[in-house]
């Protein structure tokens, strides 16, 4: 029989709590000491079936299978990337494009149960009480007990895998405000893509609010490396690396510029796993990292086999690496499963629905081997509004398929429709290989789970489990209401704490502040400013603007910290504290 979703739920908090009593004394108090979640964007059993035909060895995630995952979000059986990401680092599900915060109540599954733990009553109380509201993730939470914490991304780190484990936001486009938080989240380690959303406009880069938030990394003591060999130098210390302005390279197409000479200066997936594990290791508390392949998803996206083949197998690189630590560590619990998959590729098509029992390898494997790009790659070689001779070139050149004048007419027919890249795709894969797809979108089916180490979780989960098997390793209460937990500690309703004496200013709509008598905090960062002396103190978490919140009255979240500091002067003359 299975447990309901609130029962399930209560069972694993039970053997959280289980577990911490366990190893409450002597040798063992701390059973793991760091945390390391593997995302391969995207993923599907399939590609994993055709990564170890093509290695022709087993995977590095073949010793860590452990089970299955569910992924639905609040809103649909089929989940996005912002929602999935929220749930595996806040343990609550949530609404699409959602980051770190609550669901909103309009557009609910009928299935969808309202968390436990919600000090209010009625379900319209609750609703009002969670829609919108920062839920505090597994990584503020590893901050919160003295851990260093990583972020690692091969798309821009503000995207939405990554960004939901440490932001707090209404809609994942949002670069620029999501980028402000993950600077002024005091993250140890960030490797990924999207310098530009760090940089004012007036200096090449996406920022509209003119702050420079680079100045900002270097004042806290941040090494920025933008190269690979910059990256290799770094020995200790905290580093943001920003190794392109958007997102990374396909790793494919990362290997074949390399291969052609090409001055390429970005790092694989597995070199920046492998320095963020080299830095994060040296803390002394242990760490908690995150490492996410995001291209698997985009190549699903594209129904694009060479492009989800090569990215899985640059995952399972980074995984190898981690694995190989966590062996030689024995106080780190590895923890992998995809976001949901995206494509859902299959081997076998329907042009082998009469010939599937023949199917040899090389018919598998022949089409890939001549791949040297990804088809995003192939469609920027070719000219404005090709001809039929320019598509059976290009594609000849760069994935050595002859094609058919039927297979152009199909191609230049796609094209009007989504473009080259997804064209050319999902002909070659329909016509010249055996891999099927069901979509260019999500897919709602459970994911692989993989884990290893102390700790390690099996069978079937939910997406929000992953997120409560983090919060038991490292023995975090994320009850949303408990006054102990997480999220009341770092998460305070400003009004109530201060009810009548808040105003906002938005007299800069893209920096608004909170004012509470003569104390002002901005949106976004980990400051507190007292204007009556002029000092500055740094919080132990965000300041969090909700602007729908409340029926779209808006509401302000605050670290308790803050409220501790307006009611007790002399803090503002400790060292977090500054003029």
């Amino acid at each position: 029989m299975m447990l309901s979703s609130q029962l399930r739920r209560r069972a694993l908090l039970a053997s959280a709590v289980a577990g911490a009593l366990l190893f409450a004394s002597g040798a063992c108090a701390t059973p793991v000491k760091n945390v390391i979640i593997l995302i391969p964007d995207g993923n599907h059993t399939s590609v994993q079936t055709l990564a170890r035909w093509y290695r022709g060895a087993p995977l590095a995630v073949d010793e860590m299978g452990a089970g299955t995952m569910s992924t639905d979000m609040v809103n649909s059986v089929i989940t996005g990337s912002a929602a999935a990401a929220t749930a595996q680092s806040t343990s609550y599900k949530t609404t699409v494009r959602f980051l770190g915060i609550g669901p909103r109540p309009d557009d609910a599954l009928s299935t969808y149960q309202l968390p436990e733990g919600i000090p209010a009553v009625g379900d319209e109380a609750r609703w009002n009480w969670l829609a919108y509201r920062p839920m505090a993730t597994v990584l503020e939470g590893a901050q919160q007990v003295g851990k260093a914490t990583g972020l690692i991304s091969t798309s821009r780190i503000t995207h939405a895998t990554p960004a939901g484990y440490a932001v707090h936001v209404d809609d994942r486009g949002k670069d620029n405000e999501i980028m402000e938080q993950l600077v002024y989240q005091g993250l140890d380690v960030v490797f990924g893509g999207g310098g530009r959303h760090l940089l004012p406009e007036s200096e090449g880069g996406r920022r509209t609010d003119g702050e420079n938030l680079a100045e900002v990394l270097r004042e806290r003591g941040y090494q920025l490396p933008e190269t690979a060999d910059e990256l290799a130098a770094l020995s200790s210390g905290r580093a943001w690396g920003m190794f392109a302005s958007s997102h990374m390279m396909p790793d494919l197409d990362r290997r074949y510029r390399l291969s052609q000479g090409e001055p390429v200066t970005e790092p694989s997936l597995a070199e920046m796993t492998a320095k963020a594990i080299e830095l994060l290791s040296q803390h002394p508390d242990g760490f908690f990292l995150v490492v996410e392949a995001s291209q698997v998803d985009w190549a699903g996206h594209a129904t694009d086999p060479i492009y989800h083949l090569q990215d899985f197998l640059a995952f399972d690189d980074a995984v190898r690496v981690a694995l190989e630590f966590a062996k030689q560590d024995g106080e780190t619990l590895l923890l992998g499963a995809p976001d949901h998959n995206t494509g859902a590729m299959t081997i076998g098509n329907w042009s082998t629905s009469r010939t599937y029992t023949g199917i040899t390898v090389e018919e598998l494997l022949d089409p890939l081997r001549g791949m040297k790009v990804t088809s995003g790659y192939l469609a920027a070689q070719l000219p404005d509004e090709p001809d039929a001779a320019a598509i059976k070139a290009t594609v000849a050149d760069y994935w050595g398929i002859a094609l058919s004048d039927e297979d152009v007419a199909e191609i230049q027919t796609e094209a009007e429709a989504v473009g080259y890249t997804y064209a050319i795709a999902k002909v070659v894969s329909a016509n010249h290989t055996v891999f099927g797809w069901t979509t260019h979108g999500h897919t709602g089916e459970d994911v692989t789970l993989w884990s290893y180490g102390p700790m390690a979780p099996v069978g079937q989960l939910d997406n929000t489990e992953l997120g409560l098997a983090v919060a038991s390793a490292f023995d975090l209460n994320l009850d949303l209401g408990d006054p102990q937990g997480l999220n009341q500690a770092l998460f305070v309703d400003a009004e109530e704490a201060f009810p009548g004496q808040t105003r906002t200013d938005l007299s800069d709509p893209e920096n608004p502040v909170l004012e509470i008598s003569h104390w002002r905090l901005p949106a976004n960062k980990d400051q507190m400013q007292m204007m009556r002396f002029g000092r500055t103190c740094q919080l132990d978490g965000l300041v969090v603007y909700a602007p729908e919140a409340n029926e779209g009255l808006g509401r302000w979240f605050i670290p308790r910290k803050a409220v501790e500091l307006t009611r007790n002067p002399r803090l503002w003359f400790t060292e977090e504290c500054r003029r």
